[in-house]
């Protein structure tokens, strides 16, 4: 258009235009570019997109059996068209092993599958103020992660743990069918006797491999726990002193300290729903002293 205005314009007046012949020039040249050339693509295959990326990850993070080819086919079946080696460098890139382990689960996830029928048992040593080393024997339910002190004692023979043993049955009464495995280490204090009297109760003996504190971490775990906030925090006098604050701290354990793998709820409660928000201008606090004010305990009331 501004090339036929031009030639009714005379010369002089041709100054008017407000770009010049070198920028129409240029325009021209862009729009031939603009028709004939084809849009440009980044050479390989296209970029995986974001949603299918954390869908993989996801996938592989809730199912650590499932190989890239596992994955694959699941994505298949969810309606994402992915080639496994997509689904393999996704894996690779995010530090995660495109083929896991065949040979079963690790001791977390074989623990944590079978909590409800699990039992763990060891020892806690604990040294007196005159250097006697008492031992503590112990086991949780890993489960409700509920304790029980069975006894304590400075000379931990075979017959006193078997005792122990059939003590503890008799406690749990028809309990005891609910239980399926007991995990115990290599102690040589644990005899045959000690196995035949869970074993009759079709309880399977799980012995942990040598030198691997991790295959009983809820026993372990526990051990730190009542270390750090009751034992490490105290002197012990004797044998006696040392079964009453174990006796008063596993109570507050069970019954008030909650506990995150069971929704803050201590291993006693049942499921019940959370508190309603109290209001601050009509209820009090109310606190409890525990080992003489070692630990504190507190309540609501009206």
């Amino acid at each position: 258009m501004l090339s036929a205005l031009s030639r009714l314009l005379p010369r002089s007046r041709w100054s008017t235009f407000i770009v010049t012949p070198a920028t129409l020039l240029r325009w021209h040249r862009e729009l031939v570019a603009r028709k004939w050339t084809y849009p440009q693509r980044r050479p390989g295959r296209p970029p995986i997109r974001a949603e299918i990326r954390a869908l993989v990850l996801r996938l592989a993070r809730e199912n650590p059996t499932w190989g890239h080819r596992r994955v694959q086919g699941e994505l298949l079946r969810l309606g994402y068209r992915v080639a496994p080696s997509t689904v393999w460098t996704v894996l690779t890139a995010a530090g995660v092993d495109p083929a896991p382990r065949r040979g079963g689960p690790a001791w977390t996830e074989f623990l944590t599958a079978q909590a409800r029928g699990v039992l763990a048992r060891d020892f806690l040593h604990v040294d007196t103020i005159g250097l006697t080393r008492v031992y503590v024997l112990f086991l949780m339910e890993i489960a409700t992660r509920r304790v029980h002190v069975l006894g304590a004692t400075t000379n931990p023979a075979g017959e006193w743990v078997t005792q122990q043993a059939r003590n503890l049955l008799m406690d749990l009464g028809d309990r005891v069918a609910q239980f399926r495995v007991l995990i115990r280490d290599r102690d040589s204090k644990y005899t045959a006797a000690f196995d035949e009297v869970f074993t009759t109760e079709g309880i399977e003996i799980l012995r942990t491999p040598t030198r691997a504190p991790r295959a009983n971490a809820y026993a372990e775990r526990w051990v730190r726990t009542v270390r750090r906030e009751c034992l490490d925090r105290m002197l012990i006098y004797n044998q006696r002193h040392l079964q009453g604050n174990l006796g008063e701290y596993v109570t507050h354990y069970n019954d008030h300290r909650p506990h995150q793998g069971r929704r803050q709820h201590p291993p006693n409660a049942t499921d019940v729903p959370p508190s309603p928000v109290a209001d601050l201008t009509a209820a009090r606090v109310r606190r409890r002293k525990i080992l003489n004010g070692l630990i504190n305990e507190y309540a609501q009331v009206a």
